[in-house]
């Protein structure tokens, strides 16, 4: 009787360890959910907005709430994808009126990097609500550094409404070296960096890598319940080729691809998810990438039959080097290019290190193990920044 009692007891504790988990999972509450703590600071200011599809507030958009709480909202400002996420990647992003709303939409991705100074200095206040993935090369890390900086420039007060990072639990990859500095990697720090945008704001701001004279205004309203090892799994998709939490996982090891002339996807409904290419190739799972409006108007090798790895199943998380120096190894095997856009490739990884030493037949072990002192160093740096516990 009393091995019985033992038995359910640890079932007992089990189950209510189980509820606890789910509980606290759900208590997560992001920064746009805390109208309690920003409300009050934009009663009678002009406001101006960065945000995009996912920027929700339970099920309606951050805009919509603002509104139904008259907030005086002056602008939107898109970033890549558009205000309503439904531009492919890379695509001109238009200034606008928002037909749902009446307001209008300034891009800010493209040639103009920034709204127009007049346009700035009509606001009090500008709010950045948008969902992130935890790379470097994600394009709105950057729309949010180049928005810091208008605001700055004018004075105006920059308000981030924080939201996890779905890989925040890697800090992996080389630093981005000043040289390489493009729209896909503006700051001196790795491929995954471990941080939120708002802890990234703060770094930003804490490390003087504005280029504004003026000290920024900022305010981070932080996720509640929230650590650096909770996993978070996003209720929006954050781009159109970003659809579901596995292509998220797979993005810091498959996006260095885009730089070859191998697909990982694009004009398929799994993006991001596969590996493949019409000659050379591993593996025998087959695709076709199609134009796909939204997703990929012309894909790489679109209409073509391909072959290669589905990843679906794979564990691959964080960044995983594997795949980019298995498929380099048989184009260089068949004497063809891999690297079609090395300048590119540059960029993405921050420095041209990682591609010469691919092509130098450099291991794995090594590559990874140059990374380690910059990594070293930016974690230190980082832990003044820090937002959220482990």
């Amino acid at each position: 009787m009393k091995t019985l009692n033992v038995f359910f007891i640890r079932i007992l504790f089990i189950v209510i360890s189980s509820l606890s988990v789910t509980s606290y999972a759900e208590s997560i509450i992001v920064g746009a959910e805390q109208s309690a703590e920003f409300l009050p600071l934009l009663q009678g200011e002009k406001v101006g907005l960065i945000v995009n599809q996912t920027s929700m507030v339970d099920g309606q958009h951050l805009v919509d709430f603002l509104l139904s709480k008259h907030v005086d909202i002056k602008y939107i400002f898109a970033p890549e994808h558009g205000f309503r996420g439904d531009h492919d990647a890379g695509s001109f992003v238009k200034d606008n009126i928002d037909p749902l709303t009446q307001l209008p939409v300034i891009s800010i991705y493209g040639k103009n990097k920034k709204p127009p100074e007049d346009l700035i200095k009509q606001l009090d206040v500008i709010i950045f609500d948008i969902q992130d993935v935890g790379v470097r090369f994600y394009t709105y890390l950057s729309s949010m550094h180049y928005m810091m900086e208008a605001a700055a420039d004018a004075g105006k007060r920059f308000i981030v409404f924080d939201r996890p990072n779905p890989n925040i639990k890697f800090v992996n990859g080389p630093i981005l070296l000043a040289q390489f500095s493009s729209f896909v990697g503006m700051h001196p720090i790795p491929v995954l960096h471990g941080m939120t945008l708002g802890e990234l704001a703060t770094m930003i701001k804490g490390e003087g890598w504005l280029a504004s004279k003026n000290t920024l205004d900022l305010q981070v309203v932080a996720v509640k319940n929230y650590t650096r090892n909770s996993s978070y799994s996003l209720p929006v998709k954050p781009s159109p080729n970003l659809p579901n939490d596995k292509s998220i996982q797979l993005y810091p090891s498959l996006t260095f691809f885009e730089s070859t002339v191998v697909s990982v996807g694009r004009g398929t409904d799994f993006p991001f998810q596969v590996i493949g290419h019409n000659k050379h190739f591993i593996g025998d799972f087959q695709f076709t990438p199609i134009s796909m409006k939204g997703s990929a108007l012309k894909p790489k090798l679109m209409n073509n039959l391909l072959t290669g790895q589905d990843l679906r199943s794979s564990k691959i998380h964080g960044l995983d080097l594997q795949p980019l120096v298995q498929w380099y190894k048989i184009f260089e095997k068949h004497k063809k290019v891999f690297f079609k856009h090395p300048e590119f490739m540059d960029k993405l990884a921050g420095t041209d290190k990682l591609r010469k030493s691919i092509q130098s037949g450099d291991s794995i072990q090594q590559i990874e193990a140059s990374w380690q002192p910059g990594l070293t160093n930016f974690k230190q740096l980082r832990g003044q920044y820090l937002i959220y516990p482990n």
